[in-house]
Protein backbone atom coordinates (compact mmCIF):
# COMPACT_ATOMS: atom_id res chain seq x y z
CA UNK A 1 0.00 0.00 0.00
CA UNK A 2 1.17 3.36 -0.77
CA UNK A 3 0.61 6.56 1.32
CA UNK A 4 -2.27 9.47 0.44
CA UNK A 5 -0.89 11.92 -1.97
CA UNK A 6 -1.68 15.41 -1.42
CA UNK A 7 -4.43 16.70 -4.12
CA UNK A 8 -2.30 19.44 -6.76
CA UNK A 9 -4.85 21.94 -5.64
CA UNK A 10 -4.11 21.63 -2.06
CA UNK A 11 -1.01 22.81 -0.46
CA UNK A 12 0.67 20.44 1.81
CA UNK A 13 0.65 22.21 5.63
CA UNK A 14 4.18 20.68 6.33
CA UNK A 15 5.55 22.92 2.76
CA UNK A 16 7.86 25.29 4.91
CA UNK A 17 6.60 28.09 2.66
CA UNK A 18 3.03 27.83 3.29
CA UNK A 19 2.97 30.21 6.19
CA UNK A 20 -0.38 31.75 7.52
CA UNK A 21 -1.08 35.48 7.04
CA UNK A 22 -0.57 37.51 10.16
CA UNK A 23 -3.08 39.41 11.45
CA UNK A 24 -3.05 43.15 10.13
CA UNK A 25 -1.84 42.30 6.61
CA UNK A 26 -3.67 42.39 3.79
CA UNK A 27 -6.19 39.91 4.86
CA UNK A 28 -6.54 40.83 7.91
CA UNK A 29 -7.86 43.18 10.11
CA UNK A 30 -6.60 46.68 10.94
CA UNK A 31 -8.07 49.43 12.79
CA UNK A 32 -7.45 51.73 9.88
CA UNK A 33 -9.33 49.30 7.45
CA UNK A 34 -12.62 50.41 9.59
CA UNK A 35 -15.36 52.08 8.69
CA UNK A 36 -15.09 55.58 10.17
CA UNK A 37 -18.24 56.84 12.22
CA UNK A 38 -19.63 60.00 10.78
CA UNK A 39 -18.72 62.22 13.27
CA UNK A 40 -14.89 61.68 12.80
CA UNK A 41 -15.40 61.84 9.10
CA UNK A 42 -17.03 65.91 9.50
CA UNK A 43 -14.44 66.72 12.07
CA UNK A 44 -11.89 65.49 9.19
CA UNK A 45 -13.83 67.48 6.71
CA UNK A 46 -14.02 70.51 8.89
CA UNK A 47 -10.67 70.68 9.80
CA UNK A 48 -9.31 70.36 6.20
CA UNK A 49 -11.75 73.18 5.49
CA UNK A 50 -10.53 75.46 8.42
CA UNK A 51 -6.56 74.57 7.10
CA UNK A 52 -7.56 75.93 3.76
CA UNK A 53 -8.72 78.90 4.64
CA UNK A 54 -6.27 79.63 7.76
CA UNK A 55 -3.82 79.48 4.60
CA UNK A 56 -5.86 81.15 1.76
CA UNK A 57 -6.01 84.43 4.95
CA UNK A 58 -2.94 84.36 5.66
CA UNK A 59 -1.67 84.80 1.71
CA UNK A 60 -3.96 87.41 1.27
CA UNK A 61 -1.79 89.43 4.21
CA UNK A 62 0.56 90.06 1.54
CA UNK A 63 -2.27 92.30 -0.31
CA UNK A 64 -2.80 94.22 3.22
CA UNK A 65 0.94 94.84 3.92
CA UNK A 66 1.00 96.22 -0.23
CA UNK A 67 -1.96 98.32 0.38
CA UNK A 68 -0.58 100.10 3.80
CA UNK A 69 2.60 101.47 2.21
CA UNK A 70 0.92 102.64 -0.95
CA UNK A 71 -1.96 104.50 1.41
CA UNK A 72 -0.14 105.55 4.29
CA UNK A 73 0.46 108.73 5.24
CA UNK A 74 4.11 109.63 5.58
CA UNK A 75 5.56 111.06 8.18
CA UNK A 76 8.51 114.12 7.00
CA UNK A 77 11.94 114.32 9.02
CA UNK A 78 14.70 116.92 7.96
CA UNK A 79 18.06 117.46 8.76
CA UNK A 80 20.70 120.02 9.99
CA UNK A 81 23.69 117.62 10.12
CA UNK A 82 23.68 117.54 13.58
CA UNK A 83 19.93 116.33 14.34
CA UNK A 84 16.80 115.13 12.46
CA UNK A 85 13.74 117.08 12.94
CA UNK A 86 10.12 116.60 12.12
CA UNK A 87 9.18 118.99 9.57
CA UNK A 88 6.03 119.31 11.04
CA UNK A 89 6.14 119.03 14.65
CA UNK A 90 2.01 119.39 15.06
CA UNK A 91 1.49 116.85 12.36
CA UNK A 92 -0.60 113.44 12.72
CA UNK A 93 0.74 111.16 9.89
CA UNK A 94 2.20 109.14 12.95
CA UNK A 95 -1.14 107.86 14.21
CA UNK A 96 -2.68 108.51 10.33
CA UNK A 97 -0.60 105.25 10.05
CA UNK A 98 -1.62 103.24 12.10
CA UNK A 99 -5.62 103.92 11.42
CA UNK A 100 -5.15 103.33 8.14
CA UNK A 101 -3.68 99.75 8.85
CA UNK A 102 -6.74 99.34 11.41
CA UNK A 103 -9.38 100.09 8.39
CA UNK A 104 -7.89 98.06 6.33
CA UNK A 105 -7.69 94.98 8.31
CA UNK A 106 -11.42 95.48 9.51
CA UNK A 107 -12.19 96.00 5.48
CA UNK A 108 -9.99 92.56 4.77
CA UNK A 109 -11.66 90.77 7.87
CA UNK A 110 -15.13 91.04 6.13
CA UNK A 111 -14.45 90.37 2.93
CA UNK A 112 -12.38 87.27 4.10
CA UNK A 113 -15.52 86.58 6.31
CA UNK A 114 -18.27 86.73 3.49
CA UNK A 115 -16.11 84.36 0.81
CA UNK A 116 -15.49 81.63 4.10
CA UNK A 117 -19.32 81.63 4.78
CA UNK A 118 -19.63 81.25 0.81
CA UNK A 119 -17.28 78.65 1.01
CA UNK A 120 -18.53 76.98 3.93
CA UNK A 121 -22.40 77.89 4.56
CA UNK A 122 -22.46 75.83 8.24
CA UNK A 123 -20.04 76.78 9.70
CA UNK A 124 -18.78 75.52 12.81
CA UNK A 125 -15.77 76.25 15.71
CA UNK A 126 -12.70 74.94 13.08
CA UNK A 127 -13.82 77.29 10.89
CA UNK A 128 -13.87 80.49 12.86
CA UNK A 129 -10.85 79.61 14.47
CA UNK A 130 -8.75 79.14 11.23
CA UNK A 131 -10.35 82.75 10.61
CA UNK A 132 -9.34 83.99 13.59
CA UNK A 133 -5.27 82.75 13.73
CA UNK A 134 -5.29 83.10 9.61
CA UNK A 135 -6.00 86.77 10.15
CA UNK A 136 -4.02 86.71 13.09
CA UNK A 137 -0.75 85.48 10.95
CA UNK A 138 -2.06 87.80 7.67
CA UNK A 139 -1.83 90.93 9.87
CA UNK A 140 1.73 90.04 11.34
CA UNK A 141 2.77 89.75 7.52
CA UNK A 142 1.30 92.63 6.31
CA UNK A 143 3.02 94.89 8.95
CA UNK A 144 6.41 93.14 8.44
CA UNK A 145 6.03 93.63 4.75
CA UNK A 146 5.02 96.87 4.96
CA UNK A 147 8.58 98.28 7.21
CA UNK A 148 10.47 96.24 5.31
CA UNK A 149 9.55 97.61 1.60
CA UNK A 150 8.68 101.08 2.77
CA UNK A 151 11.45 103.88 3.50
CA UNK A 152 14.92 102.37 5.27
CA UNK A 153 15.30 102.59 9.19
CA UNK A 154 18.49 103.90 9.14
CA UNK A 155 17.15 107.50 9.85
CA UNK A 156 20.93 109.18 10.52
CA UNK A 157 22.61 107.41 7.30
CA UNK A 158 18.92 108.68 4.93
CA UNK A 159 19.72 112.31 6.35
CA UNK A 160 23.28 112.54 5.37
CA UNK A 161 22.27 110.85 1.79
CA UNK A 162 19.89 113.03 1.56
CA UNK A 163 21.97 116.52 2.88
CA UNK A 164 21.09 118.87 4.68
CA UNK A 165 18.10 120.97 4.79
CA UNK A 166 16.13 118.46 2.58
CA UNK A 167 12.79 116.64 4.06
CA UNK A 168 12.46 112.90 3.36
CA UNK A 169 9.90 110.13 4.45
CA UNK A 170 10.74 108.46 7.94
CA UNK A 171 10.40 104.54 8.27
CA UNK A 172 7.05 102.87 8.21
CA UNK A 173 5.57 101.73 11.77
CA UNK A 174 2.81 100.59 13.44
CA UNK A 175 2.94 101.99 16.74
CA UNK A 176 -0.24 100.88 17.96
CA UNK A 177 0.25 97.05 18.04
CA UNK A 178 -3.51 96.49 19.08
CA UNK A 179 -4.14 96.75 15.53
CA UNK A 180 -3.00 93.09 14.36
CA UNK A 181 -6.19 91.97 16.21
CA UNK A 182 -8.33 93.69 13.87
CA UNK A 183 -8.25 91.63 11.43
CA UNK A 184 -9.51 88.70 13.41
CA UNK A 185 -12.02 90.20 15.29
CA UNK A 186 -13.95 91.69 11.90
CA UNK A 187 -13.91 88.44 10.76
CA UNK A 188 -15.61 86.76 13.46
CA UNK A 189 -18.22 89.16 13.99
CA UNK A 190 -18.71 89.24 10.23
CA UNK A 191 -18.89 85.78 10.08
CA UNK A 192 -21.18 85.21 13.35
CA UNK A 193 -23.52 87.33 12.17
CA UNK A 194 -23.91 86.13 8.62
CA UNK A 195 -24.36 82.67 9.82
CA UNK A 196 -27.15 84.06 12.21
CA UNK A 197 -29.05 85.70 9.19
CA UNK A 198 -28.58 83.08 6.24
CA UNK A 199 -27.31 79.84 7.85
CA UNK A 200 -29.22 76.42 8.02
CA UNK A 201 -31.93 76.14 10.14
CA UNK A 202 -33.29 73.18 12.49
CA UNK A 203 -36.55 72.02 11.11
CA UNK A 204 -39.34 73.22 12.91
CA UNK A 205 -42.07 71.55 13.95
CA UNK A 206 -45.67 72.08 11.54
CA UNK A 207 -48.54 73.92 13.35
CA UNK A 208 -51.72 73.71 12.40
CA UNK A 209 -55.56 73.37 13.26
CA UNK A 210 -56.74 69.42 13.62
CA UNK A 211 -59.65 67.70 15.53
CA UNK A 212 -59.11 66.71 18.94
CA UNK A 213 -62.00 64.59 20.81
CA UNK A 214 -65.67 65.66 19.69
CA UNK A 215 -64.95 67.51 16.87
CA UNK A 216 -63.60 70.42 19.10
CA UNK A 217 -60.32 72.68 16.87
CA UNK A 218 -57.27 72.50 18.72
CA UNK A 219 -54.14 74.82 17.72
CA UNK A 220 -51.12 73.42 17.70
CA UNK A 221 -48.30 70.37 16.54
CA UNK A 222 -50.79 67.57 15.09
CA UNK A 223 -51.50 64.72 17.44
CA UNK A 224 -48.83 61.73 18.25
CA UNK A 225 -49.48 58.44 16.22
CA UNK A 226 -51.88 56.06 17.93
CA UNK A 227 -50.16 52.93 18.30
CA UNK A 228 -51.17 49.90 16.17
CA UNK A 229 -52.79 47.14 18.60
CA UNK A 230 -50.68 43.98 19.49
CA UNK A 231 -51.09 40.71 17.11
CA UNK A 232 -52.04 39.15 20.56
CA UNK A 233 -55.32 40.97 21.26
CA UNK A 234 -58.43 41.33 18.74
CA UNK A 235 -60.51 43.75 18.65
CA UNK A 236 -63.96 42.12 18.24
CA UNK A 237 -63.21 40.14 21.54
CA UNK A 238 -65.88 41.39 24.19
CA UNK A 239 -65.72 41.81 27.41
CA UNK A 240 -63.98 39.50 30.16
CA UNK A 241 -66.21 37.28 32.04
CA UNK A 242 -66.53 39.17 35.80
CA UNK A 243 -65.53 36.71 38.27
CA UNK A 244 -68.41 36.79 40.32
CA UNK A 245 -70.54 33.62 41.32
CA UNK A 246 -73.23 32.95 38.62
CA UNK A 247 -75.86 30.37 38.32
CA UNK A 248 -75.48 27.95 35.33
CA UNK A 249 -77.75 28.20 32.48
CA UNK A 250 -80.42 25.01 32.14
CA UNK A 251 -79.83 22.70 29.32
CA UNK A 252 -82.21 23.65 26.30
CA UNK A 253 -84.35 20.27 25.50
CA UNK A 254 -83.71 18.34 22.09
CA UNK A 255 -86.71 19.73 19.28
CA UNK A 256 -89.20 16.91 18.51
CA UNK A 257 -89.00 14.95 14.94
CA UNK A 258 -90.48 17.00 11.70
CA UNK A 259 -92.27 13.76 11.10
CA UNK A 260 -94.38 13.38 14.55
Amino acid sequence: MTAPLTPPHQPSPHEPWQTPQKRGGPGGSHPRNLLESPQERDLRTDLRRAGIVCAAVTVAGVALGLLWLWLAPRVPLISDNTAVFLSDSEGEEAIGADGAFALLALAFGAVCAVFAFLFHRRGGIALVVGLAVGGMLGSVLAWQLGTRLGPTDDVVAHAREVGKGVIFDAPLELHAKGALLAWSLAAMAVHLGMTAMFGPRDPEPEWGVYHGPGGAPVYGAGPSPTPAPSSGSSPASGPAPSSGPHSPEPPSSPEPPAGT
